[in-house]
């Protein structure tokens, strides 16, 4: 999986492998004694985070002394230090920067960073260790549904964060063909994509489905066949159920919300074949906070805010880490038959757009939008902007909208924003800004407010005439 020269560093490698693989098989039929798992690997981690400057003050003398000594045993570790220490939020951790670390940013084998899309980036650079375990994680769940004669196209923009480059290797590790392009989000031509995704016989697409739903429009756009594939390992984008039926309608395929995680945290769950995100519970101790207070993940399904403690990356371990997710742990079963709970992602708080003192979230927009009993023709993508008490949905559609459409759908639409005037403008295409959810977000790449002033520059022409004329008809 990983070419290293020095013998040494190939036998830990290679030992680290083997071990990491018979746990993660173990925990996922239930063989594993996780509570020993837990206890032993966070005893590691506790010694590792002792190194990282970033926790200078926020291990205890006594936990400090306890750990140098050797004397930390799993049991005190797991149910007396933990619920001690303080929480790690995304600003301290950003703020930290290599402090974070327990080693020179020189002995990592690559560097990357965190999206920034809830605060300032992260640096995010991947050793051996971390690499493994990640890729095992992944790989034992994908190998699942997956199969060796499977191509998959990797299409993920972000040079920065390891997602591309973390599911290739996933794919190598499963002897699976995969190919990895690149498509600025300038002229957004997908010309060659569409090309090798036909002589190579893709079937498998690993992406965000905003980058998805683009290439497709391209394809229709330049009446190109649309591409069709078996599977898609949708990721970095909130895809919800009205997203998903409609991107398999587009493609044909069976829509997958291939992981969850992030660039610093590593990946904490994964689907399986029955389209469940299982948690990876072999490298985390997770924890879910509400009104009521701070809890471990008890063999009880549960909601909240989830709170991360990772036990597999001791170049920079997470100590309580706040995520900013809303999740809900799900320990009814799967039909799959894993041992391990599922994990639902309920979104976050600042992807939720308040109107009246009432809250509209993607999903909510989504369901109206791509309702199976909406008529032709079939809404693409969309765009909301937002000007006082006016909401202009401009959509792309697969052939021209009537105004009875338009007025359908904007009457469908209005129910959400009670007491704001709505306008749905079809538009060749939208702009930019619309394709880099796995960037931005949900609320900063489709909600525009053009409340402020400067916005008005994201629109480009001739997308900002018809929002101009579309608001005049609105307040008239």
């Amino acid at each position: 999986m990983l070419l290293l020269r020095d013998e040494e560093t190939l036998a830990a490698s290679l030992s680290q492998v083997r071990e990491h693989t018979a746990l993660t098989r173990d925990v996922l039929t239930g063989k594993a004694d996780l509570r020993h798992e837990h206890g032993r690997k966070l005893v590691r981690t506790l010694a590792a985070a002792a190194r990282s400057p970033m926790y200078a003050g926020r291990l205890g003398a006594d936990l400090r002394q306890r750990v140098a000594a050797g004397d930390l045993t799993p049991d005190r570790a797991l149910d007396e230090e933990l619920a001690e220490l303080p929480f790690l939020s995304k600003r301290n951790l950003s703020d930290s920067g290599p402090a974070a670390f327990t080693r020179p940013l020189s002995s990592f084998l690559h560097y990357y960073e965190s999206s920034g899309t809830t605060g300032n980036p992260a640096p995010a650079p991947k050793a051996i260790d971390d690499l493994v375990t990640n890729t095992i994680n992944i790989g034992e769940m994908w190998r699942r549904f997956l199969q060796p004669s499977d191509v998959a196209l990797i299409l993920i923009n972000a040079p920065f964060a390891p997602a591309a480059y973390q599911f290739e290797k996933v794919l190598e590790y499963l002897e699976i063909m995969s190919l990895r392009p690149w498509v600025d989000n300038i002229t957004g031509d997908y010309t060659r994509v569409l090309r090798l995704i036909d002589e190579l016989g893709a079937n498998v697409f690993v992406g965000p489905p905003s980058r998805l739903l683009e290439m497709v429009q391209f394809a229709h756009r330049k009446g190109i066949a649309p591409p069709r594939f078996d599977r898609l390992l949708l990721m970095a984008e909130q895809t919800g159920e009205a997203f998903q039926r409609h991107l398999s309608r587009l493609t044909g395929a069976t829509p997958y919300v291939a992981a969850y995680g992030s660039s610093e945290t590593g990946t904490i769950a994964v689907t399986c074949e029955r389209r469940h995100l299982h948690i990876q519970v072999q490298s985390y101790v997770l924890e879910l906070a509400d009104g009521t207070g701070v809890r471990r993940l008890s063999g009880q399904s549960d909601r909240g805010e989830l709170i991360v403690t990772t036990l597999d990356v001791p170049s920079r371990p997470l100590l309580r880490y706040r995520i900013g997710d809303l999740v809900e742990v799900d320990y009814a079963g799967c039909e799959c038959g894993l041992a391990t709970p599922v994990l639902r992602t309920l979104g976050r708080a600042q992807d939720v757009i308040t109107f009246s003192g009432s809250g509209v979230r993607q999903d909510d927009l989504e369901t109206v939008l791509w309702a199976a009993d909406l008529p032709a023709p079939v809404v693409f993508n969309y765009m909301l902007v937002v000007r006082e008490r006016a909401v202009v949905c401009l959509v792309t559609t697969d052939a021209e909208p009537s105004p009875a459409w338009t007025a359908e759908l904007s009457a469908r639409l209005g129910q959400l924003f009670g007491g704001y005037a709505v306008a749905v403008r079809p538009v060749p295409v939208l702009p930019p800004l619309a394709s880099l959810g796995q960037y931005l977000g949900w609320k900063l790449s489709r909600v525009l407010d053009l409340n402020d002033a400067q916005n008005w520059d994201r629109l480009p022409e001739p997308i900002g005439a018809i929002v101009r004329d579309t608001l005049r008809a609105l307040d008239n």
